[in-house]
């Protein structure tokens, strides 16, 4: 993995990543999301539900959405978000890595931190894989099948968080880093 992370952190691969990713999230948040949420009377889909969700939410949610809102959300929301955590997995773990490169920090403990987008993709896809199985299987849901896909959801939430906070104070330190450079200079 080592191998793999310092083969492609390269300026412009890393942010062509990040162009892509982000195109592909805000195809989400701008076309799909909205498209199911049209049935969705106000309530927001699991996988925006950061801090979870019980039994009782995902069947007011699935009910509100109706057989066509629920057809919407596996066939077009889902399908885009089985392509997005595989890009924010690779492409933030190359962003930080980059950051990290910048610091002389990309080796490590520090490398490990590069992962937390991948884990945080693998939780995505099993919150999806969760999702999906609910859909199918509506109104016939299990409470172990509803609190696992929950668990999913809140990881997921908790190392995206965690990895947002360590970039965001890897970039204050790069910003600190070049400051202090041109001070110097």
């Amino acid at each position: 993995m080592k191998e793999i992370i310092y083969n492609n952190i390269k300026g412009k691969k890393v942010l062509l990543l990040f162009i892509l990713t982000n195109l592909v999230y805000a195809f989400m948040l701008l076309v799909t999301i909205p498209k199911v949420m049209s049935f969705s009377n106000g309530m927001k889909l699991l996988d925006m539900l950061p801090t979870g969700y019980n039994a009782e939410y995902v069947n007011s949610l699935f009910d509100i959405l109706g057989e066509k809102g629920r057809e919407v959300y596996l066939f077009n929301q889902i399908p885009i978000d089985m392509i997005y955590p595989f890009l924010f997995g690779i492409s933030f773990c190359l962003v930080l890595a980059y950051f990290f490169q910048k610091l002389s920090k990309l080796n490590g403990y520090f490398l490990y931190l590069c992962l937390l987008p991948v884990v945080a993709g693998i939780f995505d896809y099993l919150e999806n894989i969760g999702i999906i199985t609910m859909l199918i299987n509506y109104p016939n849901l299990s409470k172990s099948l509803i609190t696992t896909t929950n668990i999913f959801t809140i990881f997921k939430s908790v190392f995206t968080t965690v990895y947002f906070v360590i970039l965001f104070v890897t970039i204050v330190m790069v910003i600190i880093k070049y400051a202090k450079g041109k001070i110097k200079n």
